[in-house]
This record gives structure tokens, sequence and C-alpha cells, in this order.
């Protein structure tokens, strides 16, 4: 079953240009694809060092909005940073990114190219009706590789249990692990252009090539 998503009305009157775009798919989880980190590591590191040469990791088109609508939302976001922006951060570092799985790399694929954050959920472990909005006051949840998170004020990703992700750090409940067999992969846009477009058309190639999605459906929620 499709998921629904919305986007909170407080969220929106805080920053009009959010917008997700999401896609849903079937997937065997496999440890790891060769020809993406072929790829990643031949052409997308060197256009990310390029990047961060030419305007500096903050100003980075997609990281720099995304950090302005943390500050509306009332999150400092040198300390609690768009995962987009930490993994790019690792690539001007020298570090690389870290080896997960074939749907996980993909994902960060996607982030680090785009500049927007992008999250992966097992769809089986998330409720039919999502809600993308503002961490609320002492909310928290359980990282992954980490204890609790603390969510207030960041822009979060809500089923009926109460919040599973974020656009910083995801929760331990929906992680992607070798059980999972659908996903739902969010792209996380603060930006008034037509990036989101773009990273809907190159992430749903990546994901069919590199991750072997299956029945891959994607949509864009305004």
């Amino acid at each position: 079953m499709k998921k629904l998503l919305k986007i909170d009305e407080e969220m929106k009157r805080l920053w009009p240009a959010v917008r997700v775009g999401c896609f849903q798919y079937k997937v065997k989880i496999e440890k790891k694809n060769e020809d993406m980190w072929t790829y990643l590591k031949k052409d997308i590191y060197k256009k990310t060092k390029n990047a961060i040469f030419d305007y500096g990791v903050n100003d980075i088109p997609n990281i720099k909005q995304s950090r302005m609508a943390y500050k509306a939302f009332g999150k400092d976001p040198s300390r609690y940073r768009v995962s987009s922006e930490a993994l790019i951060r690792r690539i001007g570092q020298g570090k690389g990114l870290y080896e997960v799985n074939t749907v996980v790399d993909a994902n960060n694929l996607i982030s680090v190219e785009s500049g927007f954050s992008a999250g992966s959920y097992d769809a089986d472990k998330i409720g039919d009706e999502l809600i993308f909005r503002v961490g609320r006051e002492d909310e928290t949840y359980q990282g992954i590789g980490k204890d609790e998170v603390n969510i207030a004020n960041l822009p979060v990703l809500s089923d009926y249990e109460g919040a599973v992700g974020s656009s910083t750090s995801d929760s331990r409940r929906a992680m992607i692990t070798e059980d999972t067999k659908e996903v739902l992969t969010l792209i996380y846009s603060f930006s008034d252009n037509d990036d989101l477009e773009k990273a809907i058309e190159y992430g749903e190639e990546y994901l069919v090539k590199y991750a072997g999605a299956q029945e891959i459906i994607s949509w864009i929620v305004k």
C-alpha cells in the first residue's frame, strides 16, 4: 500500500518552500554494490570536493537553504546538521562514506549529489499515514548507533506511534536491515528550485541500478 504523507501546516508557515520527494519500492537487501562505489569514488567525490572549494560547505546549494530552514524552526544547524551536510563534510575531510548496505548507500549517494537530506525507512515498520512536522519540545528517540537524539525543533517524520526519522538523524525503529523487504525513501527539500525534480529522476535510476529496487513508484508532496 502506498504511504500517505502530509506536510504539517505549521511547518509550511515557518518555511513555505518545504517539499518531500518520495520513493516506495520492493527490494532484496545486499551488502554492497561495487559499481555504485566505483561511481561514487570516481565521480561524486570529485564533484563534491569541487563544490566545497567553490562555495564552502555551508553555502552549497540546498544545504544553505536547509540550514536557513533549521534556524526558522528554532534549531542550530551548526550543532544539528542536516544529514547531507554531514556526509559532504566527511568527503571534504577525506574520510569518505560508511558502507552500510545497498539501500542506505544509494540513499547517501542521492543525498550527497543533491545536497538534500534523504532518509530510507522499512515500510513494514512505519504506519501508512505519515506527517512531516517540527519536533516538539523535549521530544526524543533512539538514534541509529546513538543514544537518545534530541529532535525538538528538528524537521521530523512521524506516524501514529510518534517520530520515526528526521533530516538529521533517523531512529532505530524503521532502520533498513537485511530483513527489509519494502522501503520508503524520502528526499527532504527546503529549497524553492527544481533540484528536487531532478533528484527524483536520478534518484529513481540509482535505486533501481544500485539498490535493486523493484515496483518503484515516485511522487512529490507539497
